[in-house]
């Protein structure tokens, strides 16, 4: 073999060890370019944290059908996409399949034993609608255990959906919070308790018969009138102890019904103390602010319209905490200023949740009238504080420090109240994460953009851009016109300059 053929094979040698190198270190190292605000596709550090929990093989089997219409075939191809990036960060421990079960009957009833249902879908074939069955779902496993995402339809929520799960999956101990049942009923709060369980375990509290010793967190919503000295005694005696608390308590309760704010006399708030915290007698109010529906009559005809309403505060803006850090808004609902002393150096208090600078309060004799009310004409004070966080430490218990979070909306995790907003939900995840310590999903739940509202403008900046929006895709029109009128005038004298 003559020396220019061994340097052509040599040469291809080289080339294929290069290639076989390059997709074997390549499997373990790559990059992606997210340009979005949040980086929604790319794997969150929280996620790869939580990956590094996984010390055996963990195993995604994913249920979906092909062929799926619009936004679902995006869907599919974004899971498919995350679960790489899930296997790349897992160190070989994360394994993922997609099976098509729609002509499989076998692999449809394995579906359908994982918890996996069929969903009906409108789809459009052959030039006609039909209704097909179709699987969206996926199943996590990882040794006796397993957690199942039943249907998938959306990309917003899912890396944090899939996250929780695995950490669901990966947690040994989980941590025990409690919810503090103090009249007849437990409060109405399935939402949040729905959250709560994906990472926690979740039981209620009866205060009267004490706070049990494993409760690491004890949430208490909305008391209205006093507790039993039982009931008082147990929540002093768990945060004297170190216990955590997260309280969601107003000083005034706001009714709608008859249009008035009656103060709440109650003596939960002597728990309160340790913390050098208190609420004030009053009920903020916000220029920025959420809106409700009233009945108006006009003449003979009688509608509904949607009126803002400033009792209800939309924080827009946010303080330097990890709490609400990446948060877009809160709603409050009929909330009461927050007091404390900064300049006390043996606490630490720190605020959460501040309204804007177009706020106010009202005290007294408070009237609730969303229609011209005369409280809502004069909104040019500071931010109010209606969120911390504080510590306080005990007296009898050497090192042990309690921590507190109080959002001063009795409604805030109620069904019926705050618990409807998302953002809320989001809020009250943080804040409990934090309170535990377990700060493993803080970043990655407000990663998603949920809200871009217009109102974080003033008002005349308002007014323009709408104007603008309104008329300059009509001027831009009538531009491009004019133009092309112009050419083909100055084409046509060209031409007659050419022939006569």
């Amino acid at each position: 073999m003559n020396d220019s053929k061994k340097g052509f094979v040599l040469f291809i040698l080289i080339a294929i060890a290069l290639v076989v190198i390059g997709n074997m270190v390549s499997r373990g190292f790559f990059f992606r370019l997210d340009l979005t605000e949040n980086r929604i596709y790319s794997l969150s550090s929280s996620s790869q944290a939580m990956l590094g929990k996984v010390d055996d093989l963990l195993t995604a089997k994913v249920y979906f059908s092909e062929n799926l219409p619009g936004q679902y075939g995006n869907t599919r191809r974004y899971l498919q996409d995350i679960l790489e990036e899930y296997a790349a960060y897992s160190d070989g421990n994360f394994r993922f399949e997609f099976y098509m079960p729609d002509d499989d009957e076998t692999l449809a009833l394995d579906a359908q034993k994982s918890g996996i249902q069929p969903v009906q879908l409108q789809v459009l074939e052959n030039d006609k609608f039909e209704v097909k069955r179709v699987y969206m779902g996926m199943v996590l496993l990882y040794g006796d255990e397993r957690e199942v995402l039943p249907v998938i339809q959306t990309t917003t929520g899912l890396e944090y959906e899939i996250t929780t799960r695995i950490k669901k999956l990966v947690d040994e101990n989980r941590a025990v919070v409690g919810i503090a049942t103090v009249g007849p009923a437990a409060p109405a709060m399935e939402r949040i308790s729905v959250k709560l369980r994906e990472a926690y375990d979740v039981r209620s509290v009866y205060l009267s018969a004490g706070v049990p010793g494993d409760i690491e967190l004890l949430i208490v919503n909305g008391v209205v009138d006093s507790l039993s000295e039982d009931a008082l005694g147990a929540l002093k005696s768990y945060i004297n102890r170190g216990g955590n608390l997260f309280l969601t308590q107003s000083k005034v309760n706001g009714d709608l019904q008859t249009q008035q704010g009656m103060p709440i006399r109650s003596n939960i708030f002597e728990v309160l103390e340790p913390f050098g915290v208190s609420l004030a007698d009053n009920l903020v109010m916000d220029r920025i602010c959420g809106t409700i529906t009233v009945s108006q009559q006009r003449g003979f005809l009688r509608f509904n319209s949607a009126v803002e309403y400033p009792f209800f505060p939309v924080l827009q803006t946010f303080p330097d905490h990890e709490i609400v850090a990446g948060l877009e808004q809160v709603q409050m609902l009929f909330s009461s200023e927050i007091i404390y002393d900064s300049a006390d150096s043996t606490r630490m208090t720190a605020p959460l949740l501040v309204t804007s600078d177009h706020s106010g309060a009202a005290a007294g004799f408070i009237n609730l009238n969303p229609l011209q009310n005369q409280a809502f004409q004069s909104l040019n004070e500071p931010g109010k504080v209606v969120g911390v966080y504080a510590t306080a430490v005990s007296d009898s218990l050497e090192n042990a420090m309690s921590q507190l979070v109080l959002v001063s909306t009795s409604d805030f995790l109620l069904d019926s109240g705050g618990g409807q907003v998302p953002s809320n939900g989001i809020f009250a995840m943080n804040a409990v994460d934090v309170l535990i310590g377990d700060r493993d999903l803080v970043a990655l739940r407000s990663r998603e953009i949920t809200t871009r509202p217009l109102q974080t403008v003033a008002d005349a900046t308002r007014t323009t851009l709408k104007t603008i929006n309104i008329a300059l895709p009509a001027l831009l029109v009538m531009g491009y016109g004019l133009f092309q009128w112009w050419r083909e005038a100055a084409r046509a004298k060209r031409l007659e300059g050419l022939y006569e």
